[in-house]
């Protein structure tokens, strides 16, 4: 198992941190997705179980590279930004398991929270580009099922064939740093 970084506060840096999501689109395209604007602290124990982790994730920063998609992920058939601007995780507790750790999160979606099971790697830590900071990275993936959050749009083709799928994967690549 790769060691923790060193105790302390780490503060999230979104400028070299990513926030990204993939759903299959006709059953056939992969869908790639990104929110922009976010934050987030790490708090590093003395062990895995006594670490957490706190983020929000602005709704209304997702992008998906194509301007009339993200109107309709924004509008009530998807994210509900006007009802709902922000998406949380909080994690309830980080474990150990072989190489990697589990970080089990609420994580909050249109209001709905719903516990998530992150699969999390820890990449590494060390010294910052500024005297006295410390740099730790990590990647965490856990796959949703977006009607879990009452994110409910059925749209389907004359076949039957669903027009999103269900089945959503989150991957957080996230670079943090904390004052020596």
């Amino acid at each position: 198992m790769s060691s923790l970084p060193t105790p302390g506060t780490y503060q999230v840096d979104a400028v070299h941190s990513s926030v990204n999501f993939t759903v299959r689109h006709l059953m056939a395209a992969k869908v790639r997705g990104q929110f922009t604007d976010f934050s987030g602290t790490i708090e590093i124990g003395d062990s895995a179980e006594s670490s957490s982790v706190s983020a929000v994730v602005q709704a209304g920063s997702i992008t998906t590279n194509n301007e009339m998609r993200d109107g309709h992920l924004k509008s009530p058939d998807f994210l509900d930004l006007e009802n709902h601007p922000t998406l949380t995780l909080r994690s309830t507790a980080v474990r150990p398991k072989g190489d990697r750790y589990e970080l089990v999160a609420d994580l909050t979606i249109r209001g709905v929270t719903k516990s998530v099971v992150f699969d999390l790697e820890f990449l590494g830590s060390g010294p910052g580009m500024a005297p006295g900071v410390t740099i730790a990275a990590f990647e965490a993936s856990a796959d949703i099922d977006r009607r879990d959050f009452n994110v409910n749009f059925e749209g389907t083709l004359e076949n039957g064939s669903v027009v999103v799928s269900h089945k959503v994967n989150l991957e957080l690549v996230i670079e943090a740093s904390k004052q020596d």
